[in-house]
C-alpha cells in the first residue's frame, strides 16, 4: 500500500496573521496603483501565493478580495472576483516547478489579455450572448494594457520575489507556534 504525504490543513497563528498581511498588501498595493489603468500587482501576487502557500493560496486571494468588496461594494464583478483569481492561481501552482522568468511573465500577461475573456460567463448570464460578446470587445484595449503591465510586473519581480518568499514560508512553517 502506497504512504501519502498528510497534508496539514490547519492554519497556524503565524500563517493566519501572514495570510491577513499579504491580502491587506496586495490591495493596499492595487489601490496606490489606481492611477494606472489596468496595471496592477494582483497577478503577480496571486501567482506567488499560489507557487508559495499551494491551495492555502485561497486565504490571501479571498482576504483581498473581500477587502475590494468592503471598500468597492458588490457589484456584477464582484462574482467575477470570486472564480477569477482561482484559475490564475491553478495555472501558477500547475506550473511551480518552472523557474523561466519568460514563462511567468508569459502566464501573467496571457492573464491580462484574457481577463475580460474570462469575465464573460457572468455577462452572459446577466445578459445573453450578444452582451456577453459586446462587453468582451469593448474591453479589449484595456485587456490589451493589462497585459502588457502583467508581462512587465512578472517578468521583473516574479523571479525577484519569489525565492525570499519561499523561505520566509519555510522558515515560518519550522517555527513553534
Amino acid at each position: 500500500m502506497q504512504q501519502h504525504k498528510k497534508t496539514n490543513v490547519k492554519l497556524t497563528l503565524r500563517e493566519l496573521t501572514l495570510f491577513a498581511i499579504m491580502g491587506a498588501l496586495t490591495f493596499a498595493m492595487k489601490v496606490a496603483m489606481i492611477p494606472l489603468p489596468n496595471i496592477e500587482p494582483v497577478s503577480l501576487m496571486v501567482m506567488l501565493f499560489a507557487v508559495t502557500f499551494g491551495w492555502k493560496c485561497i486565504y490571501p486571494i479571498y482576504t483581498y478580495v473581500a477587502m475590494e468588496f468592503i471598500l468597492w461594494g458588490l457589484n456584477t464583478w464582484s462574482i467575477m472576483y470570486l472564480y477569477i483569481w482561482l484559475i490564475l492561481a491553478g495555472t501558477a501552482w500547475l506550473c511551480r516547478n518552472n523557474d523561466n522568468r519568460i514563462i511567468w511573465a508569459v502566464i501573467s500577461g496571457i492573464f491580462g489579455l484574457l481577463f475580460g475573456a474570462f469575465c464573460t460567463p457572468v455577462c452572459l448570464v446577466i445578459g445573453g450572448p450578444a452582451y456577453a460578446f459586446s462587453w468582451w470587445v469593448a474591453g479589449i484595449p484595456f485587456d490589451l494594457v493589462h497585459c502588457a503591465g502583467n508581462f512587465a510586473i512578472a517578468l521583473v519581480l516574479f523571479p525577484a520575489l519569489r525565492g525570499p518568499m519561499k523561505k520566509y514560508y519555510e522558515k515560518l512553517m519550522t517555527m513553534s507556534n
